[in-house]
């Protein structure tokens, strides 16, 4: 599995709106092939960073949903909603931990 943590830092008065574009972008994600989880992340420090950690099946996958036409249609007019670029990495998933101590790896 490959997770992918993005940043994405809003333009002043924008927040709301990036926050609801990022979380359609989300529920778009969930409907694809392949997808696990996502976390939507707000930064304490920054009010206008807003952050994903999202899992997916392969790296594959994944690139796949970058180039899909549903993703084009989540993310269309975003670029008007950022004070900078986003920034994205990518990690391996090594091990998963869950609340009731269950562990996969």
């Amino acid at each position: 599995m490959v997770g992918v943590l993005t940043h994405h830092w809003a333009k002043e008065g924008r927040v709301e709106e990036a926050g609801a574009l990022l979380d359609g972008n989300g529920q778009a994600q969930s409907r694809a092939p392949g997808f696990v989880v996502r976390y939507s992340l707000a930064s304490k420090s920054d009010p206008s960073k807003l952050s994903s950690l999202v899992v997916w099946d392969s790296e594959a996958i994944y690139d796949a949903w970058k180039a899909s036409p549903e993703r084009a249609a989540a993310m269309a007019g975003a670029e008007g909603l950022w004070s900078r670029p986003p920034e994205s990495e990518r990690f391996e998933v090594t091990a998963e931990l869950g609340a009731s101590g269950t562990s996969r790896s």
